[in-house]
């Protein structure tokens, strides 16, 4: 049962009785009574409002609120009196309140998830996966029941080769395939073996910015715009660019086609290297996805991706495709044996692709993902027309510009509806510099990112209905100037 939370006034009082957590419903009434009683935020003789009230107020039935009352009578909690309703037991001494620090529930305990990064596990293709376990098991050869290979199994580096060859127009044979367990497993590598420094698009995950400070790689940030990263910014000074060229993470546009001749460019005349993390590149869905940057030029590009938006984050099965040079000290950098990937996860996930099942499934989730983000635009457009989504139709997510200054109150608005979502600016790198007001790279934009992917089918409109009752409304326009008098000649 997901986490339950709801709220009723008692007697038209400021003090709210909260339930939240999972589990028999009577019993989380009884004990948000017996701590309201406990911390004496329910004085002695306070009279309760009478069950059927409560119990609609709370949307429980009837007979779960009486029978709580019943209970806390007989624990002594509560006395009840014909004609005089139930009230909280009288006692010798009064309660002596405990102060302490709340968090609300709400805040705590969201009740709908609207945060990007992950596909509704409900739909992880289990039936498929499960025959292309089967078969990848029965037709697996000795070896893969051994240490491993830090350079992963062969049969799924040749099925990658030819998906990624046909899907993304990436140039490179199996040998350039170095399997690891995510994308950031992938990073962590490429800052171990390239170093640093290296720019980043100012808007990206923190977590990205954080791994690879920890390996001592700096990060600065190359301004973002309606066309993606300003390459132009990058330096011979820069080791390698952090890229999301399909879809720009967060702020949903793709790489302008100049912009991609020019980082290859860069890099060709630097030595630098292009880190392209492949996020979202199979989900466009207003015309077909663009080819990877790699295929430009597989020497000066590395293409980073993985199965944690097509399939599932807990299968910790990623890839890079390598420049010639770097396929040696990568495999160097993840050691002797294979620790990270499960070789029977790598056969299957071969048979899978092989197959034609996760074409399958990427298609599936291509529509899936469409029809949750017109539901969202759709939503907007008839109960917040003054908000709009910005970006391509692509990816798992989308921007909801917001009036300027209104994020963060968007951000706690959306925590007292139980709704999970985050703001833009949680995704601006630090060292972003503030730019004057109408400059067309002004990187404090106010929004929120919304992953629109994550609720179950049933939970999104809901989801859907929290966020829109946490928009800001509409600001209302100025009030005119009174004519003025004409001067006196």
């Amino acid at each position: 049962m997901n986490s339950w939370v709801n709220s009723a006034e008692i007697l038209g009082s400021d003090l709210p009785l909260e339930l939240s957590g999972t589990g028999n419903r009577r019993a989380l009434l009884m004990d948000a009574l017996r701590e309201a009683v406990r911390s004496g935020r329910l004085a002695p003789g306070t009279r309760l409002p009478p069950y059927r009230s409560l119990a609609a107020d709370l949307g429980l039935a009837r007979n779960t609120v009486a029978d709580a009352y019943a209970e806390l009578v007989a624990e002594g909690w509560l006395a009840a009196r014909q004609g005089s309703g139930t009230r909280v037991a009288e006692r010798a001494a009064p309660v002596t309140p405990v102060h302490r620090p709340r968090t609300p529930e709400r805040a705590a305990r969201p009740v709908h998830d609207l945060v990007q990064g992950q596909p509704d596990p409900s739909v992880f293709p289990r039936t498929a996966w499960l025959a292309s376990a089967r078969r990848a098991l029965a037709a697996a050869p000795d070896d893969a029941f051994g240490p491993g290979d830090p350079h992963g199994r062969p049969e799924l580096r040749r099925a990658l080769a030819g998906y990624l060859a046909r899907v993304r127009g990436v140039r490179a044979s199996p040998e350039r395939i170095v399997l690891c367990s995510g994308a950031a497993h992938g990073l962590r590598l490429l800052a171990e073996v390239v170093g640093g420094p290296w720019a980043a698009e100012e808007y990206g995950l923190p977590f990205h910015r954080g791994l690879l400070a920890s390996h001592g790689v700096g990060t600065r940030p190359l301004g973002v715009d309606a066309d993606g990263a300003r390459v132009d910014g990058l330096t011979r000074h820069d080791r390698a660019v952090l890229l999301t060229p399909a879809h720009q993470f967060p702020t949903g546009g793709p790489l302008h086609p100049a912009r991609r001749a020019a980082v290859v460019d860069w890099a060709r005349t630097t030595g630098g290297l292009v880190v392209e993390d492949d996020y979202d590149g199979e989900f466009r869905y207003d015309r077909q996805p663009v080819g990877a940057v790699q295929g430009l030029d597989p020497e000066h590009v590395v293409l980073v991706g993985s199965v944690s938006k097509s399939l599932s984050p807990a299968l910790r099965i990623g890839w890079m495709v390598l420049p010639q040079r770097l396929v040696a000290p990568v495999r160097a950098a993840k050691g002797e044996r294979e620790q990270f990937s499960s070789a029977t996860e790598q056969l299957t996930l071969a048979d899978f692709i092989e197959s034609g099942a996760y074409d399958r499934q990427v298609r599936r989730m291509r529509q899936r993902h469409r029809r949750r983000r017109d539901q969202l635009v759709a939503a907007l457009h008839a109960r917040a027309p003054h908000v709009r989504v910005t970006g391509i139709a692509a990816g798992l997510h989308a921007v909801v510009e917001l009036p300027p200054g209104t994020e963060r109150s968007a951000v706690r608005a959306a925590a007292w509806q139980g709704l999970a979502v985050e703001g833009l600016g949680d995704y601006l790198h630090p060292g972003a510099e503030h730019r004057p007001a109408g400059d067309t790279l002004v990187p404090h934009r106010d929004g929120l990112v919304v992953g629109y992917a994550t609720p179950a089918e049933s939970a999104y409109p809901e989801a859907l209905d929290a966020l829109c009752r946490s928009l800001p409304p509409v600001s209302p326009p100025p009030v005119p100037a009174p004519p003025q008098p004409p001067a006196a000649p």
